[in-house]
């Protein structure tokens, strides 16, 4: 009986211990994504300003199965640089994830930020948790159909602008671009973050109008976020760039879902119709996706704990 007990409660010893680190470990959270130019996973957001209400977002949100939630938490780990072989060409704006395959809809009625071409912008990445790492901005090439996948073809082979390290002041990164001059229309701006302080890598769509000149017009629905200041690192464009400045830690405030360009959108009123990669969390786990499994081998552990003290109580 001695023997029995004493078994028992070495089980207990080793396997309490691993469930409850699971518990305390923590989700390692969701991270980030551009507010301006808005990017699909976050206009289709619950946090995107009604913007997820859209026929594009709706329609993205029915073939993606459940919201996007967790908009700041689409990322691949071990891509190290190898973007064009790891993401298939058709689902880049999602990463390669099932969880967010509502974003690849090939549509020409996302929300979209209106801009210049030539112009200089500031493309604000809201951020929960800072990180270092390289943006690198890509802009489609002439004759992008928006009504067609986005493939990697579509891009050209090198960005139009990096930023390596930028400061993350008032919950974002703002990093100072100047767009390509020779895009007309409606363009996918496609940014990848690469991290160096993790092994993620964050890939975003963010859907554009340019045009000549800033609309005067009213669009049907336009939103502006919270003044801030201009990017840090070293932002690089086709000859320049500016000093590098270190990242700032901490947690941030909640994002607005565009800055200063328009924002243009399609009627937010009606409803439209109806992998080799292991997503890094599920989009509907609102940036806590170790939630649910951290809660489990939390309740495991003290199932397991109370189950055996009633068991040697039983014994004695």
């Amino acid at each position: 009986m001695t023997a029995y007990r004493t078994a028992t409660a070495a089980a207990v010893a080793l396997a309490a211990p691993l469930l409850l680190t699971t518990w305390a470990a923590g989700p390692a959270s969701a991270h980030g994504a551009p507010t301006s130019p808005v990017s699909r996973v976050f206009a289709c957001s619950p946090e995107g300003g009604g913007l997820n209400r859209t026929n594009a977002c709706r329609a993205a949100i029915a073939a993606n199965g459940a919201p996007f939630t967790a908009w700041d938490n689409l990322r691949v780990g071990g891509v190290n640089g190898r973007d064009r072989s790891v993401i298939p060409d058709g689902k880049l704006c999602s990463g390669g994830l099932p969880a967010y395959k509502g974003l690849d809809l090939a549509r020409a009625d996302f929300p979209s930020t209106r801009l210049t071409p030539g112009a200089s912008f500031t493309l604000a990445y809201s951020s929960t948790i800072p990180h270092t790492g390289t943006f690198k901005l890509f802009l489609t090439k002439p004759g992008y159909d928006p009504t067609r996948p986005l493939r990697w073809s579509d891009l050209p082979a090198q960005p139009f602008a990096t930023a390596t390290d930028p400061a993350l002041v008032d919950g974002a990164y703002r990093i100072r671009a100047k767009l390509p001059s020779d895009r007309t229309g409606r363009q996918m701006l496609f940014t990848i973050w690469q991290n160096t302080s993790t092994t993620d890598t964050y890939y975003s769509c963010s859907d554009v109008v340019l045009s000549g000149a800033r609309a005067a017009s009213t669009p049907t629905r336009t939103a502006s976020a919270k003044a801030g200041t201009s990017a840090g690192g070293r932002t690089t464009h086709t000859h320049t760039s500016s000093p590098s400045v270190a990242s700032s830690a901490g947690r941030t405030s909640k994002p607005s879902p565009s800055e200063s360009p328009s924002l243009v959108t399609s009627s937010p009123t009606e409803s439209a119709g109806t992998d080799h990669l292991t997503p890094a969390a599920d989009s509907t786990s609102g940036g806590g996706g170790a939630t649910l499994p951290l809660a489990a081998g939390a309740a495991a552990a003290l199932l397991l704990t109370g189950g055996v003290a009633v068991t040697l109580r039983r014994r004695r």
